[in-house]
């Protein structure tokens, strides 16, 4: 089975990608490819957008166990 991407890793794959839909519409020649283009575009920001807020999310999970386990020793002493 293969390791899952890390975070960074994916947002480099994805700007590459914004790379090559700007090529495309540079070359799109009527208004279904320049449609498409906008498409595509609107679709890899939201992927890079979800995996900036998955970022967020994992981080503040983090701090809620930090102190989540605070509370806990706390409670014990």
């Amino acid at each position: 089975m293969n390791k899952h991407a890390s975070s960074d890793e994916m947002k480099k794959n994805y700007d590459i990608f914004l790379s090559k839909i700007n090529a495309m519409e540079i070359v799109a020649s009527n208004e279904f490819e320049r449609g498409t283009v906008k498409i595509l575009r609107a679709l890899v920001e939201g992927q890079i957008h979800s995996i900036s807020e998955f970022d967020h999310l994992k981080k503040a999970m983090d701090l809620l166990t930090l102190e989540l386990f605070k509370v806990q020793n706390k409670i014990k002493n």
